[in-house]
């Protein structure tokens, strides 16, 4: 997918892309420090993570092809990690979704769009949102990081 776009020489471990849509991303590079600072928490080793944002459109071909799921989603998290080199991934959001998501709960597209990048970066230490358990395990662990790094 993108990870041949990866600049290892750069200090950071975490890429934004963009795919025809440019979300408003307040801070960038606090944002990239608090995404890596969840793997450090978590106990993760992360290798790098790309963030691809893109459209509805693109994001449900993903979904029919990589997942053969005929439905719109915010977010697919690939884990493309290979044995002894850390956590790598990509992680595709709907930037169209997460607007609507915001709307209906009525909140800043800037926390919705945190939450589901911190909600990428936890599948990727492990975490699942399968069951009603997982789900609840995961929520919590994005509310928490949304109050350690602030939500905006």
């Amino acid at each position: 997918m993108f990870t041949n776009f990866v600049n290892m020489a750069s200090k950071s471990k975490v890429y934004f892309f963009f795919d025809k849509v440019r979300p408003s991303l307040n801070d960038r590079a606090k944002l990239k420090k608090d995404i890596e600072k969840i793997f450090s928490k978590e106990g993760k080793r992360l290798h790098h993570i790309n963030y691809v944002f893109c459209s509805d459109k693109k994001l449900l071909a993903i979904n029919r092809e990589y997942l053969s799921h005929d439905f719109y989603t915010d977010i697919i998290t690939f884990d493309l990690s290979e044995s002894g080199q850390g956590v790598a991934g990509e992680v595709f959001i709907s930037t169209d979704r997460v607007k609507e998501n915001a709307n209906e709960l009525k909140i800043p597209f800037s926390q919705e769009i945190r939450r589901v990048m911190y909600h990428g970066a936890l599948h990727l230490c492990g975490y699942g949102d399968k069951t009603r358990k997982e789900e609840k395990e995961m929520r919590e662990k994005e509310d928490h990081y949304l109050r350690v790094f602030g939500s905006t």
